[in-house]
């Protein structure tokens, strides 16, 4: 059951000034992170970078999810990938674009163009992807279940 808006969401973040980050949020469990390697970090750590990636193809997977149990569509599976691009851009770094590669596993039989069109709204309705200002693209494969 979906409560009304609006919606309050925290997260807390604690380090010094070397070494890891721990992440919280009220009832989650804690989460370490780091700089990247692009950016000097260890690496083998999720990174905000990484972080905000995952959070897009998260919300992908659960705006669909949401959206095919409305529309009562049947799938098996569904894995999304999203490739965020950093760049500088008027001496700010920022991400640019997000690629979201979404490949998703229906039976034989099943309506492609009704799957497609869910797909293309998942990543439409995407809370956070609708929060960011960078460019989108989704590429979509519709498997069969089968295979």
């Amino acid at each position: 059951m979906m409560h009304p808006f609006p919606h309050t969401y925290i997260a807390s973040a604690r380090g010094g000034n070397t070494g890891s980050t721990m992440l919280a949020s009220p009832q989650l469990p804690e989460l370490e992170s780091a700089a990247p390697p692009e950016f000097g970090g260890p690496g083998g750590l999720w990174s905000p970078e990484t972080l905000l990636c995952a959070s897009l193809a998260d919300c992908f997977v659960l705006s669909f999810r949401a959206l095919s149990r409305a529309a009562r569509f049947e799938w098996t599976n569904l894995e999304c990938r999203v490739e965020g691009l950093l760049e500088r851009v008027e001496h700010v770094s920022r991400f640019t674009s997000f690629r979201t590669f979404a490949r998703l596993a229906v039976a034989d039989g099943t309506d492609l163009d009704k799957a497609r069109a869910l797909l293309e709204k998942a990543e439409q309705s995407c809370l956070i992807a609708n929060s960011l200002s960078a460019e989108r693209h989704l590429q979509a494969e519709i498997v069969s279940a089968d295979n």
